[in-house]
């Protein structure tokens, strides 16, 4: 399996982009999932970029963009973050969005900046949906000391969630110890920060994100033991890695070419974790000539979603190689809303 975004952070923290590669110009897809660019086929393109920009009537699910699925472009400075809603709405005709607080990490705290985010979404018709956190400490860390200091790193990003309009924050619940230790500190972590955000009317959402998370049966049972209405989840079709090979190098190349040592089932457990979901994070990496993602039936994934009675946001994250940034989000949202529309 490719290296997804969360281990990656689990493992190595906050890292230098490399370049990100950028086609020119509009780029749309093709049936083939293929990139077409020029004059040539004018009537062709046209119709088929309304199919992936136009929102999709009578799904049961509204569909989100996740920030990280530009995250090249972030990193490599092509795109700056008061863009993104913009990106999203012009781009992808996608109406809401999840932030990743790496790429603007330095203002939790500032209303200034805050509130241009918030009024460049109002601008744009764009919905905030949530605030994906990483780089503030483990919720499931067995040290204590540790544990607390990442509860009180959270705070002020529930804050900003809240002044944003987001529903929820996504935080990590790792920790290092046995199965039932972390599990412990973990429903103490979550416990002491879902009571604080509820105040503020947000949700505290762990997603399987690696090692013990990325068990179903293990996370459904820290949130079930958690107890509390505002502490759920966001299954992901693809974080189901328990344990990864050792990358070549601290860097994401690096990371890109390491193996999963032990998976978990995908299927299985984005069921395990939908009773408790308020978010669905809908991984792409690769797409076969029909348009399908060759790693995950996101038909299967959705009946799933549909049978748990879930009607929220399911974000788009593309995280693959082969098609651009750009490509890859229109051919996941295409996937995404083809297979809604056989269900819905």
């Amino acid at each position: 399996m490719k290296k997804n975004r969360r281990t990656f952070i689990k493992n190595v923290g906050q890292y230098s982009a490399g370049i990100a590669l950028f086609s020119q110009g509009a780029i749309l897809l093709n049936s083939c999932g293929k990139s077409t660019q020029g004059e040539e086929g004018g009537e062709e393109v046209a119709k088929e970029e309304t199919v992936v920009k136009e929102a999709a009537p009578g799904l049961f699910f509204e569909i989100s963009l996740a920030q990280w699925s530009l995250h090249k472009a972030f990193f490599a400075g092509e795109l700056d973050n008061l863009d993104f809603a913009a990106k999203a709405k012009n781009d992808f005709g996608i109406s809401a969005v999840e932030y990743v607080n790496q790429f603007f990490k330095d203002k939790g705290k500032d209303k200034a900046y805050l509130g241009e985010m918030k009024k460049r979404a109002a601008d744009n018709g764009v919905k905030s949906v949530l605030i994906m956190v990483d780089g503030e400490g483990n919720l499931g860390s067995t040290d204590e000391a540790e544990r607390v200091k990442a509860v009180e790193n959270h705070y002020k990003w529930v804050e900003a969630a809240q002044f944003l309009g987001c529903h929820s924050i996504r935080v990590n619940a790792a920790g290092q110890g046995t199965a039932e230790e972390v599990a412990s500190a973990a429903v103490d972590g979550l416990g002491k920060l879902s009571t604080f955000a509820k105040d503020y009317g947000i949700g505290v959402i762990v997603e399987n994100h690696g090692g013990y998370s990325s068990n179903g049966e293990w996370l459904s049972g820290v949130i079930k033991n958690v107890g509390l209405d505002n502490c759920g989840t966001l299954p992901d079709f693809g974080n189901f890695c328990i344990e990864r090979s050792k990358p070549e190098s601290n860097t994401p190349e690096g990371w890109a070419n390491t193996v999963c040592l032990e998976d978990y089932d995908r299927y299985k457990g984005v069921k395990e974790l939908m009773p408790y979901a308020k978010g669905v994070s809908a991984k792409s990496h690769d797409f076969d000539a029909e348009g399908n993602e060759t790693h995950t039936d996101f038909l299967q994934m959705l009946q799933l979603v549909k049978d748990a009675g879930y009607k929220g946001y399911i974000g788009v994250e593309y995280e693959g190689r082969t098609l651009s940034e750009d490509e890859g989000i229109l051919a996941t949202k295409k996937l995404l809303t083809k297979a809604g529309a056989q269900l819905s």
